[in-house]
């Protein structure tokens, strides 16, 4: 295989309004939006492009693990646990839904929140060493 997978450029979201989805990632989580048509809103967050792609009712991007447990499919990272707990109070009083802080055995703690649509997502307090070499210098 000469070429590789350098990143990952855009991740799809299922919402039931892209109006009131997109007005909720810009107000709630600081996203920019970028192009919004009734059928899909495109939003800088995260260093990523999120597409909210309007579906029909009770679709979500989460699944059901082998046990039966509901699971997210994004995890975003924050640099350190203060920077953990700061955005886990910050999304608790902007109304957001927020699961508690957790230690899953493995580094750092985690907690997860779901947008207006219930489509669940992870943060975690340990940021990537390469993403600190490469964009932050620490």
């Amino acid at each position: 295989m000469s070429g590789k997978l350098l990143r990952i450029g855009t991740t799809y979201i299922p919402v039931s309004n892209v109006d009131l989805s997109s007005y909720w990632y810009v107000n709630k989580l600081g996203a920019e939006l970028s192009y919004k048509d009734e059928d899909k809103a495109i939003l800088n967050l995260a260093n990523q492009s999120f597409f909210l792609v309007k579906s029909n009712e009770n679709q979500s991007a989460n699944f059901f693990d082998i046990h039966g447990n509901e699971r997210f499919s994004l995890t975003f990272e924050v640099n350190g646990l203060k920077a953990l707990e700061a955005i886990h109070r910050d999304f608790k009083q902007n109304g957001i839904n927020v699961g508690e802080i957790e230690d899953r055995g493995h580094a750092g703690r985690n907690f997860v929140f779901y947008d207006i649509d219930e489509n669940k997502f992870d943060v975690w307090s340990e940021l990537s060493p390469k993403f600190k070499e490469k964009y932050l210098n620490l």
